[in-house]
C-alpha cells in the first residue's frame, strides 16, 4: 500500500510536465492566416471531389466490364 501512495506524486509530476511541454510546443506553432486556411480548404475539397469522381468512374467501368464478361445485370 505504501508503494502505491509513493508512486502517485511521480505520476502527477509527469502528467504536469507533459502538459507543460504541450503548452510550450503549441506556442511554437505557426497557425495559417484566414486566407491560407480558405485556400487549403478549397484545395482539400477539390481533391476529394476529384478522387470521388475518379473512383466512381473506375467502379462504373469495372461494373460494366463484369456485366459484359459474366453476362449479368445489376
Amino acid at each position: 500500500m505504501a508503494e502505491t501512495v509513493a508512486k502517485q506524486p511521480k505520476k502527477q509530476g509527469r502528467l504536469k510536465e507533459y502538459f507543460k511541454g504541450v503548452r510550450t510546443e503549441l506556442k511554437k506553432v505557426v497557425w495559417p492566416t484566414r486566407k491560407e486556411l480558405q485556400r487549403y480548404t478549397i484545395v482539400v475539397l477539390l481533391v476529394c471531389a476529384f478522387f470521388a469522381l475518379f473512383f466512381w468512374l473506375l467502379d462504373t467501368g469495372f461494373l460494366a466490364l463484369l456485366e459484359k464478361v459474366l453476362k449479368i445485370t445489376m
